[in-house]
């Protein structure tokens, strides 16, 4: 007969107080991650989010002093990598959804889409660029958005950063390629799409990244699984680069380039969406 001593007992009460029976009786279970093995990550992550908006506001700078200038070929030029600093860093800049909504928001969240003057940011100047081939009354627009932008990088420096915002990120911005992006639709006068989809999945994997020891710990197959995903997703991605780095057209992709793209993201959208439970943040 099995002796049970008290220290087994109240483990196992323990595990009853917390609805653990199960990792109780499973005995080999992972370790469950606490809230204190997140701090690293997490504080890691906030460096890399400074670092990038650090660029934004460089390469903002830069992109609108072109478009006051009036100099279209170059505003077009700095468009798709300027903005690339602000899609790495989404989970954490749509905290702010006064920023979000003057810096990335399109015309279909204004009652009269284009000329409504409530529509300002990276696309209205997009919008001006491409569609109207001028920088004809984007002077104040430009102003607008690098004030926005030095906002950005002065609430993120004072934030305290969310884990579960952080982690649950990284599913996020593959799902919103997936879902929306993927159609097109938000780069859609520049068709600089492809700019953006990278960098989503820049800051997507970084998050993976400073996350892979303890998910490791948690489930090495998963973790292996999810490296090779992200393989699979740059790899698609890189064959539409063209020879001087940059990237194609996104209008020149195929509906069935577009649906491989998609297929393979919902793939990593789906084991993302774990990280939050493995984690302990659900």
């Amino acid at each position: 007969m099995t002796t049970i001593t008290t220290s087994t007992r109240r483990r196992f009460l323990a595990c009853v107080a917390a609805g653990a029976i199960g990792l109780y009786a499973a005995g080999a279970a992972a370790a469950a991650v606490s809230p204190l093995d997140l701090v690293g990550p997490v504080s890691q992550y906030k460096i890399f989010v400074i670092k990038n908006v650090q660029k934004l506001v460089t390469g903002t700078r830069a992109f609108t002093d072109a478009v006051k200038a009036g100099d279209i070929g170059k505003a077009k030029s700095l468009f798709g990598p300027t903005r690339m600093n602000y899609e790495r860093i989404e989970p954490v800049a749509e905290l702010f959804s006064d920023l979000d909504a003057a810096i990335d928001s399109r015309a279909d969240d204004h009652e009269k889409r284009e000329a409504d003057p409530g529509f300002i940011g990276f696309h209205r100047i997009e919008y001006g660029l491409w569609s109207k081939n001028s920088t004809q009354g984007l002077a104040p627009v430009a102003d607008k958005l690098m004030a926005d932008v030095l906002e950005l990088q002065k609430r993120l420096a004072n934030l305290t950063f969310p884990p579960d915002k952080v982690v649950g990120g990284a599913a996020a911005l593959m799902e919103e390629v997936a879902a929306t992006k993927i159609s097109g639709e938000e780069d859609r006068y520049s068709h600089t799409d492809l700019w953006d989809f990278q960098a989503n999945f820049e800051g997507s994997y970084k998050i993976v990244q400073l996350l892979h020891p303890l998910i490791v710990k948690q489930d090495k197959a998963f973790a292996k699984k999810t490296d090779a995903n992200f393989k699979v997703v740059f790899d698609t991605l890189a064959k539409y680069k063209t020879a001087d780095g940059r990237f194609e057209d996104y209008s020149k992709l195929t509906d069935s380039d577009r649906r491989l793209l998609a297929g393979r993201v919902h793939v990593l959208a789906e084991d993302l969406s774990k990280l939050r439970g493995m984690m302990g943040l659900n």
